[in-house]
């Protein structure tokens, strides 16, 4: 969110931009502020279908008024914050995830003058990443809560495995570096967990590129080279490149032999 917020900031010029998440049905809690000049709106509790924010977040589409003050289509339990940090227009942007609104990205003025289409489209964009980070985050705990159960049988390894390669094609993309570490760090606490199964580890260590890597997850989650490169962003001819790397660095002749061996090496789970 204080990525976003940044962004957002940066881009159109708005002096101030907040933000937070729904911590409870239909209730958000203001937790980033960027250009603030006063804490009025931190902490401030939203209700669903209460002030801009809230009614952005009952019709899960952006809103945005001129003059807050003198708004008529909303509702006014704010305006004392709102005119303590003397704001004047506001737009109001759902971060929308799986048809489900998880939170409220603010952008605001100082001055009653309407928003162009390029900041409304700036606050958009900037929702739009939190939504793909709040994709990943559910997907990273939703894997850490696979680790903690105890692995049973070849079909919930197969759940593992699937997950590691679709996050490691999704690393590449994320914007904000902390999430991207902390995708990574998951991916290889996956790659490290021992299958019950499995054979034997590698006697000599390996260093695989991140990308060979990527590409290797995909070829073992069965992908052909072109849906890897689709699910990577990358060339056909590029993915082949990788592979042809990662075989020679494993020693192996084969895409099977390369996954095996990249298993054994602890570089997939």
């Amino acid at each position: 969110m204080r990525a976003a917020l940044a962004r957002l900031r940066a881009a159109t010029g708005l002096p101030v931009a907040f933000g937070g998440l729904l911590h409870e049905a239909g209730r958000l809690r203001i937790a980033e502020l960027t250009g603030a000049a006063t804490g009025a709106l931190r902490g401030l509790g939203i209700s669903s279908g209460n002030g801009l924010g809230g009614k952005s977040i009952a019709l899960a589409r952006p809103c945005a008024v001129t003059d807050y003050r003198e708004a008529r289509h909303i509702s006014h339990e704010y305006d004392a914050a709102v005119a303590a940090e003397g704001l004047r227009s506001v737009v109001a942007v759902p971060v929308v995830v799986r048809r489900e609104v998880r939170g409220v990205l603010y952008g605001a003025l100082r001055s009653a003058l309407p928003f162009g289409e390029r900041v409304l489209d700036a606050a958009v964009s900037a929702a739009r990443d939190i939504e793909q980070a709040l994709v990943v985050r559910d997907e990273v705990r939703r894997l850490l809560s696979v680790t903690r159960e105890p692995v049973a049988g070849a079909g919930a390894w197969e759940e593992v495995r699937a997950a590691h390669g679709e996050l490691r094609a999704l690393a590449p993309r994320i914007a904000d570096p902390g999430l991207r570490e902390e995708l990574l760090a998951v991916c290889g606490r996956l790659a490290g967990a021992v299958e019950p199964a499995r054979a034997e580890p590698c006697s000599f260590p390996v260093a695989l590129a991140p990308r060979e890597v990527d590409v290797l997850a995909c070829v073992a989650a069965g992908s052909t080279n072109a849906a890897a490169a689709e699910a990577l962003g990358l060339r056909p001819e590029t993915v082949k490149g990788y592979l042809r790397a990662a075989m020679r660095k494993l020693g192996a002749h084969t895409r099977l032999e390369a996954v095996v061996a990249a298993r054994r090496a602890g570089l997939l789970p």
